[in-house]
């Protein structure tokens, strides 16, 4: 069997790889389990000076780490030279704070001395996606390796070359043989690998359909699980926000990563006192977005991942529109090459429609009409997912009490667009997983969180 990466833009094959064997896949997890037993014992100043090597491989490698993400999945090169960049600084973020995060903690008691210790579990094994493909791999792999932890990683089957890369660049860092691998295998052959005993727990950034399967399988072994899954974010724009501000943030978020992107905005609420203007500004804003060569500096929106993504997209779309929805924007495959699809706006978008109920994972807004505050709260709640959430007002106190009480969801932000920042935990509720990544939080998915007692 072979893997292929394919050129989203004009889609030529960039490389075939060989899939991995099971075989060769179960001598690669024993082979980073025996680095384990020495990676565990490394103190902090070691791990984290290789850490920084690391990041400071990713800085002098950003140009061709860019562009080959650019290659296999579409990403606009400018986008992927800012995740090169995020990924340096989540490895320096954890080099840094790593050992205040794990320290001991001592705990007054009747014992003479009783503590909590953070100690590592073993290989971690994480399956990735294609959308961010060296951030998604980062996130983990820096505070897993950061407490002492090794990695495995089954990465999308289109962007091999990204896994490999990755691969390459924890070797130059410096670290440890084995320390880190990449595997090159189908999602079919995901369980039997799940099933090693040597792998000790599961991360997944995915789809809900493959969090629900990969969660079957760890569970059935008793093996720690973290699922980041899909997400439809609400974004709650209210009478006295500042519509011009709002309509900007809304487009920046709805088009990241050409709109494939978990916690980019996909439902946008709006009362409808103001929703005319809003639809006019967020148009007028979205209609001048570039669409284009995806190595081009000028471009905004790239090609869709995959062609098949994007028919399923617009069969969405259809569907929508199909059911009442209107579009005022796109909503037509363009003729030529490259998977593109073009920013597109739906209206008058009602429950019971995939625009409302399901995500839509391309450059597609949905626009929802809400008669008051109330009424919008629950339009933003009434979802199975819970990742992101935001809300537009100029009363802060207000939009504070709305993010932190009412939005069901991991993250919700005010007057701005959600995004992932190291210093923060990530993750979401529902269907859109659980666990956390980033920040003290992440780094304590994956230890023996052990009580120790002496008397």
């Amino acid at each position: 069997m072979s893997l292929k990466s394919i050129n989203p833009y004009n889609g030529k094959t960039i490389k075939t790889y060989k899939e991995h064997s099971l075989k060769e896949i179960s001598d690669k997890i024993k082979e980073t389990h025996e680095a384990w037993l020495s990676w565990r014992k490394t103190d902090f100043k070691e791990r984290a000076l290789l850490m920084q090597n690391l990041s400071a491989a990713l800085k002098n490698s950003k140009e061709s780490l860019a562009k080959m993400m650019t290659e296999e999945m579409g990403k606009p090169y400018k986008a992927g030279i800012a995740e090169v960049e995020k990924c340096a600084g989540v490895c320096d973020y954890y080099a840094t704070h790593s050992k205040d995060f794990l320290k001991d903690q001592l705990v007054d008691t009747d014992a003479t001395k009783s503590f909590i210790s953070f100690q590592p579990l073993g290989v971690v094994l994480a399956i990735m996606p294609w959308n961010f493909p060296l951030w998604q791999v980062f996130r983990f792999l820096a505070p897993s390796l950061m407490a002492g932890n090794c990695g495995i990683l089954k990465h999308a089957s289109n962007v091999s070359g990204c896994a490999l890369a990755i691969e390459n660049l924890v070797i130059a860092a410096g670290f440890p043989a084995h320390v880190f691998q990449s595997i090159l295998v189908s999602s079919k052959k995901v369980n039997p690998i799940i099933e090693n005993p040597l792998i000790k727990a599961v991360t997944l950034t995915g789809s809900t359909f493959a969090g629900k399967m990969v969660a079957q399988k760890a569970a059935s072994l008793i093996k720690k699980s973290v699922l980041e899954l899909g997400g439809s974010d609400p974004y709650l724009i209210l009478e006295d926000a500042d519509l011009d501000l709002a309509a900007e943030i809304c487009v920046n978020s709805r088009l990241i990563n050409s709109g494939q992107s978990c916690i980019s905005a996909k439902r946008f609420i709006v009362i409808k006192t103001i929703e005319k203007e809003f639809i006019r500004l967020f148009k007028l804003k979205m209609s001048k977005k570039i669409m284009g060569n995806p190595l081009n500096d000028k471009t905004d929106i790239g090609p869709q991942a995959r062609e098949d993504l994007r028919e399923e997209l617009h069969q969405q779309v259809k569907k929508s529109i199909k059911k009442g929805a209107k579009c005022v924007l796109g909503g037509v495959i363009p003729k030529g090459k490259g998977a593109f699809y073009p920013a597109t706006i739906l209206i008058n978008v009602k429950k019971g429609m995939p625009a409302y109920d399901e995500e839509l994972f391309g450059p597609v807004a949905a626009i929802i009409s809400a008669k008051n505050e109330e009424e919008a709260i629950k339009i933003a709640n009434d979802t199975s997912f819970g990742l992101g959430s935001a809300v537009f007002t100029k009363d802060l106190i207000k939009g504070e009490r709305i993010a932190k009480e009412e939005l069901q969801a991991g993250s919700a932000f005010v007057n701005e667009l959600v995004k992932s920042d190291a210093r923060l935990p990530f993750g979401g509720i529902n269907q859109s997983g659980y666990g956390r990544e980033l920040s003290a939080f992440g780094i304590h998915e994956f230890v023996n969180i052990k009580t120790v007692y002496v008397k």
